[in-house]
């Protein structure tokens, strides 16, 4: 059985979900489908690549992967079919793509243009619908990108960058905030690791926020409440608070630069 997986920026309560979701059935009606996320903030498409940058390897071969966070619908901007690894990602050339086809070993990219895989109508305002739903659905059912669109070799990029070390002071910002509230960061978990031991004592600044924490190795270690740094399953280092939101207790936003030094230098 194929899968498909969706991830947009629709809200969980949206029906523009549900409508995908029927157009992909009516073409592969017995497609596997899973929802990676309809929480990404809105217009938001690093925090999109994200996300789809930490699910995608965990899926399997001939997985497609249809990304809809797309504040570009209906300009120019082109719609994209990636072969990274042995999975297919459909969606909008504004980088959103990128990461996660990096990561699974990008091969080819391809501009959708034959119309003979699109929805009859397509609206200037819904691509999720009109083109990039029944494109990953037939690409599910077979169809090879070369029949869909042709091979590009420019498209838009998209980094989320990396922490810097310098002397002993860490530079990051934050890419992602999750459900719980915790800030994720772009610093390299063994990055902090370089910096200060497993529960010392650090200085972070993030945003207009200014806090001491410990760098702990898991949530249930800090007593409720407290404001912590730990190294996510992601890999990447976060700003965390035992059974609390950290961004809502900061007022940590997306974007936010962060600098982290040891509290007490003699101890790291």
């Amino acid at each position: 059985m194929s899968i498909i997986t969706l991830l947009t920026d629709f809200g969980a309560g949206s029906d523009y979900v549900a409508v995908m979701k029927g157009v992909i059935l009516n073409i592969a009606p017995d497609v596997r489908l899973i929802d990676l996320s309809h929480g990404v903030p809105r217009h938001e498409i690093r925090a999109g690549a994200f996300l789809l940058w930490s699910a995608a390897p965990y899926f399997p071969q001939g997985t497609v992967h249809i990304a809809v966070v797309d504040p570009g619908v209906g300009t120019e901007r082109q719609g994209l079919i990636i072969e990274a690894g042995a999975q297919l990602l459909v969606g909008p050339d504004n980088g959103l793509l990128i990461p996660a086809a990096g990561r699974l070993g990008l091969k080819a990219v391809y501009g959708i243009h034959n119309g003979k895989y699109m929805l009859p109508h397509v609206s200037a305002t819904f691509h999720g619908r009109d083109i990039f739903a029944p494109v990953g659905a037939h690409l599910a059912c077979g169809i090879s990108p070369e029949e869909i669109g042709r091979k590009i070799d420019e498209w838009v990029g998209l980094s989320f960058g990396r922490g810097q070390l310098k002397g002993d002071r860490l530079g990051g910002e934050v890419i992602y905030i999750d459900g719980f509230g915790n800030a994720i960061t772009n610093i390299p978990g063994e990055m902090a690791l370089e910096v200060a031991a497993w529960g010392r004592e650090l200085e972070v600044n993030a945003g207009a926020a200014r806090a001491r924490v410990r760098l702990l190795r898991a949530y249930g270690l800090a007593g409720e409440g407290e404001l912590i740094l730990l190294i996510g399953s992601h890999g990447n280092l976060e700003l965390a608070i035992n059974r609390g939101s950290a961004a809502e207790n900061l007022g940590i936003k997306l974007g936010d630069e962060l600098e982290i030094r040891c509290a007490k230098r003699d101890e790291c």
